[in-house]
């Protein structure tokens, strides 16, 4: 069998599709392209796909991984392509790989994260992330299906930092800030963050809940994130590319 390894993004109105509802379109477009998928054993035999730290439903994502095999030999450059026309808009796939060995999910222990929060001032936002970073522990409430839960935001931010919405990416993005009714015009700090995937996990909402209880800081309208990268970090606190191993064995 052949172990292949996709990068895929989640855009604009996909960004609230749940992970269930992502992984059928996903299978539905295999079967369309005519992957020759390999099948597990069994009473119910189903595809073998192996899904790589979801994003959760309502953000967005430039990096989400999901594995699969096949019985036949395929061309990563022609599946990409053959899935990418099948699949609905916003689902993109970026980048097919051919497994070098190993597992995916030991190759990732934190994300980057990129959250927009319309009607905040960068410098409004620079004092909040500040009094964050400075903290020892920031404790939020996250209300799950088993109730109300603490969860300890700060040991998992491994970084933050704090830019300007500009110009040319109000324009970028300006039909995007429609459908979310989102007005670029005003103030908008970004806030980037590096996150471990600890658990439970910390996600970009519980950040933002954490910098409510730090600087009782509350966007006047809903924060948009989009997770930019996902890796393993290293010595520096930055993220190495899951699947360079892999680019490197093709070479």
């Amino acid at each position: 069998m052949q172990k292949l390894r996709l990068r895929y993004a989640k855009r604009g109105r996909l960004r609230f599709t749940s992970h269930r509802d992502i992984a059928r379109a996903f299978e539905r477009a295999l079967r369309r392209a005519g992957v020759p998928m390999a099948y597990s054993q069994g009473f119910s035999p189903h595809p073998k796909v192996s899904w790589v730290g979801a994003a959760p439903t309502g953000v967005a994502s430039e990096a989400e991984y999901v594995e699969i095999q096949v019985v036949d030999r395929v061309d990563p450059d022609a599946l990409r392509t053959a899935l990418d026309a099948v699949l609905p808009p916003g689902l993109d796939i970026l980048e097919v790989v051919q497994s070098a060995g190993g597992t995916l999910p030991e190759r990732i222990d934190a994300s980057e994260w990129r959250v927009e929060l319309p009607g905040v001032s960068p410098e409004e936002l620079s004092e909040a992330v500040t009094a964050l970073l400075a903290a020892g522990s920031v404790e939020v409430e996250r209300l799950t299906k088993d109730g109300k839960k603490i969860v300890d935001v700060r040991p998992a931010i491994v970084s933050a930092q704090v830019g300007a919405q500009t110009e040319a990416h109000s324009e970028a993005h300006s039909s995007d800030a429609g459908h979310d009714g989102q007005d670029l015009s005003r103030p908008c700090g970004i806030l980037m963050t590096v996150v471990r995937q600890t658990t439970p996990t910390v996600r970009p909402d519980d950040v933002l809940s954490a910098l409510r209880v730090v600087a009782d800081l509350v966007p006047p309208v809903p924060a948009k994130a989009t997770r930019m990268a996902q890796g393993r970090l290293d010595d520096e606190g930055c993220l190495v590319d899951p699947l360079a191993l892999d680019r490197a064995a093709e070479v």
